[in-house]
């Protein structure tokens, strides 16, 4: 790989690269000072001035994930080195960097990773055919021949892959689709939070830098959104070159790749990925450079803008009346014809999939704390309080379970739209509603932590069931009110993202070449705080921003998507709350057990050992279970399996009970088996009859205790899961039928001979008592020559009685697994049923006895 590099990056196109990469780093730095100075302007104004809107509700966490790893586990990752699947340990820190190792051991003695993965900008792929067909698009003109093989083949049914317009593109497999569905949430939560590489805190360097960017694709004939807008600044900085540099590398590269066509596609993906490597670094130290630059002269302007303050914003207001006067006409033009008609479909096609996106993360909410208090019911104590809260406080950060939550913000479509509006893909608009609802998502759980605290200080035996719900009744209401407006911004964001680029590219032509003339009427002292350019964008703005705002209000209104309206602000609703979002993290483990004996045991040892040890993840390891996997041609270690995971994402809120209830008790069918083992035993003689009598009794005690305890943990049982069970029983019943009627047949048949040879023997001893000495000799002679002499009869009875128990042992187990009935009454219920059981068999035994003790005595 070396040499193909070396070879086709000579250093003639190295210095390609650095021209390129300068031009376009000299042009944004240019734009950056300006608009620094303008940020900052901004920012002083809106610190002296305010702002207004309505005042969140729910507590924000300053750091959410300290001390905290997302996830970790063990997968197969394709090398492009030896062309070979390998076993790798992937870690994934708070930073949501992919970490890989060669194995566990390796992390846990502090190496350093085999390499790290930076997911922003990449996509997701679970297919190799979709794989292919974005890997043909790399180099145009180019097909592939049909039925040509792929340079690379998936060692399992279920790849996941990382793919890049730019970098180099990373392959892992797994061995079950449930554990590629796992690591498919987790890779799609690393993806999304690594693109949204912008501070918001930075309130000057951020606007700074995506104003500056914006303002230099415009200038280059590029308006609209841009999916490339992902990452640090470094990163957007340099997919802005690649962007102009690609293609000119191509057109170099290309005639001089050789071999096959997915060969050369391969080589291509190495090389396009070195010549990012080479822009990153460049724009990096060049942006930084830029950054520094600014912030040493910031005193000054600051200084500048403090003491003309009021001179500024009236300039601005001046110049900004003058060019209102230019684009005002103009633009209602526009907007009247090109925008109007269709603001309100864009705004319910943006509110479906959002609002059920929220929805569904009120109800995740709803269910995790609906299931703990249900725990908490049967073991309410401080000690299982804490492991639950130590889970949920870390909720809005588990990919497997907010994953529901995203995928319904994954129908967002806006065909129709996108040609016309110049929206190159909904994608931007999906990430930032997916990282506003785990924002949301984290702020009512930190506001629940909170509040619970609280409560439980100095509540010494009050029921916890009570306190969690009358906590989770504030936090609801508070995620209402604050899911209403941030979904109201998002709105408002996102139609000004669609409409104004749309809108300035339809202006400029007309409105551009006037411009200038108006920066004669700026003093220069104020000069780099206003911008004539950045007045003609707000003229733009607010011009459209009546419309909008009208559209958003009439859908509260309407009150279909559950949106407050604008008048109903919750001011100082709960003044005690924002106090207690100044308060320490709350370590739930820690403090409610457990904690200190861990701590103490880690004393001896590396610092570092120690802090890894005490790193806790979100989601939980996956376990190595089940058979080893080796691939084709190659001893790997095995990957790992994902049966038992304790996260997995359920639909119903009674899951975690039903597992828990799966995992203790075995299911019915096991036990039918069992017993049916037993029963295919034919007795030999009297003593083995008895013992078989013996064991299926005992079977049938075991059955009865068994199902009484499955009872009183299974409350509620789920309806699928029964009607499932329902056919597995039946299906299990059909085929052991045959085995089953055989050697029952034989069991119920010596029973009953017992039972008629002892009523014969009554009967007897009542009219000749003389010979009650020799009757028990007798009896086994007696009882075999009845079973040859009345067999015909006898199958036709016990086969007859042998249906009926079958049936009703059925109905016994079907009703024990439904565990709809409270446990005591259900216990109670199975007793009463199994006794009214063994008192129909005694009754049909004594009925068989009485007839076949008549057709001995007819004999």
């Amino acid at each position: 790989m070396g040499d193909l590099i070396s070879t086709h990056l000579d250093e003639g196109k190295r210095e390609v690269i650095t021209a390129r990469t300068g031009e376009l780093m000299g042009d944004f730095g240019r734009l950056y000072e300006q608009q620094y100075a303008v940020a900052l302007f901004n920012q002083m104004r809106y610190d002296v001035e305010g702002g207004g809107g309505p005042q969140p509700q729910l507590l924000h966490r300053k750091v959410p994930l300290k001390n905290k790893s997302i996830f970790s586990g063990a997968l197969f990752q394709y090398l492009e080195e030896n062309k070979k699947w390998r076993n790798r340990f992937l870690f994934i820190p708070d930073s949501y960097n992919i970490n890989y190792y060669d194995n566990k051991q390796a992390h846990d003695r502090g190496l350093h990773p085999k390499g790290t993965i930076n997911c922003a900008g990449y996509r997701v792929l679970t297919s190799m055919e979709e794989y292919l067909e974005l890997l043909n698009t790399s180099l145009p003109g180019v097909k592939a021949k049909v039925g040509s093989s792929p340079f690379l083949k998936c060692a399992t049914q279920f790849p996941l892959i990382l793919w890049h317009p730019y970098a180099r593109h990373y392959y892992f497999c797994m061995v079950t689709e449930k554990e590629q569905q796992k690591w498919n949430a987790v890779f799609q939560d690393c993806v999304r939070h690594t693109n949204n590489g912008l501070p918001e805190e930075c309130k000057v360097q951020t606007p700074a830098f995506t104003d500056a960017v914006r303002l230099y694709r415009q200038a280059h004939g590029h308006y609209g959104t841009w999916d490339m807008m992902c990452g640090t600044p470094p990163q957007i900085l340099a997919n802005l070159v690649m962007e102009t540099l690609l293609p000119e590398m191509r057109d170099l590269i290309t005639p001089k790749l050789k071999g096959k066509m997915h060969e050369r596609q391969r080589n291509w993906m190495l090389i396009s990925d070195a010549v990012y490597g080479l822009v990153q670094s460049q724009a990096q130290a060049q942006y930084e450079a830029v950054v520094q630059s600014c912030e040493a002269g910031r005193p000054p302007l600051e200084t500048i803008i403090r003491t003309d303050m009021d001179q500024i914003i009236t300039s601005k207001e001046h110049v900004t009346s003058k060019i209102r006067g230019l684009v005002l006409p103009k633009a209602e033009k526009l907007l009247k014809v090109s925008i109007q008609p269709y603001i309100s479909s864009i705004l319910e096609a943006l509110m479906e999939p959002t609002s059920r996106g929220f929805f569904e993360v009120r109800d995740l909410f709803f269910r995790e704390l609906v299931d703990m208090s249900k725990n908490l019911l049967n073991d309410g104590n401080k000690e299982k309080l804490g492991e639950h809260m130590e889970k949920i406080s870390m909720l809005a950060f588990h990919p497997v379970k907010m994953q529901s939550c995203y995928d319904k913000m994954e129908t967002l479509s806006l065909e129709g739209l996108q040609q016309r509006f110049d929206v190159s893909s909904p994608s931007v608009f999906v990430q930032r509603a997916q990282i506003l609802m785990r924002e949301q998502m984290d702020d009512a759980v930190y506001t629940f932590e909170q509040l619970l605290h609280q409560s439980l200080e100095g509540q010494e035996g009050e029921d916890l069931c009570k306190t969690v719900q009358r906590c989770q009744d504030r936090v609801i209401k508070k995620y209402d009110y604050d899911s209403s407006t941030v979904r109201k911004k998002f709105f408002r964001e996102a139609l000004l993202q669609i409409f104004i680029p749309y809108m300035l590219k339809q202006l400029s032509p007309s409105c551009s070449a006037e411009l200038p003339r108006f920066q004669e009427l700026i003093f220069e002292d104020f000069s780099r705080f206003i911008l004539v350019e950045n007045i003609f964008e707000e003229v733009v703005l607010h011009t459209v921003m009546k419309d909008i705002m009208m559209a958003v209000k009439e859908a509260a209104v309407q009150r279909r998507h559950n949106l407050y309206r604008d008048s109903i602000v919750l001011t100082n609703s709960d003044p005690n709350l924002l106090l207690l979002g100044e308060n320490p993290p709350i370590d739930w483990a820690e403090e409610y057990g457990g904690g200190q004996e861990e701590e103490d045991g880690e004393s001896a040892g590396d610092h570092e050992a120690q802090k890894r040890r005490r790193m806790k993840q979100v989601v939980s390891m996956i376990q190595l279970e089940g058979t080893p996997s080796v691939l084709p041609n190659e001893s790997c270690l095995e990957v790992p399996a994902v049966e038992n995971i304790p996260e997995e994402t359920e639909v119903r809120s009674d899951a975690s009970l039903s597992q828990k209830s799966e995992r203790q008790v075995p299911n019915g069918t096991k036990e039918d088996v069992n017993r049916n083992a037993v029963e295919e035993k034919p007795p030999t003689n009297r003593s083995t009859l008895k013992e078989e009598e013996s064991t299926t009794e005992k079977s049938l005690l075991d059955t009865e205790s068994k199902s009484a305890i499955d009872c009183a943990i299974q409350e509620i049982k789920n309806a699928v899961q029964e009607e499932e069970h329902e056919l597995r029983t039946q299906k299990a019943a059909e085929s052991s039928s045959s085995k089953e009627e055989s050697a029952a047949e034989e069991v119920d048949a010596a029973h009953n001979c017992l039972e008629g040879a002892r009523l014969n023997q009554a009967d007897t001893n009542k009219d000749t008592p003389s010979s009650t000495d020799q009757k028990p000799l007798d009896s086994p002679i007696r009882e075999v020559e009845v079973m040859s002499a009345s067999e015909q009869q006898e199958n036709h009875i016990t086969a007859s009685t042998q249906d009926s128990h079958m049936e009703k042992n059925i109905a016994s187990s079907q009703q024990d697994d439904s565990g709809f009935q409270l446990p005591a009454n259900e216990a109670e219920g199975e007793e009463h049923q199994t006794a009214k059981e063994e008192c129909s068999d005694s009754e049909t035994g004594e009925d068989t006895g009485k007839g076949e003790s008549a057709h001995m005595d007819h004999q």
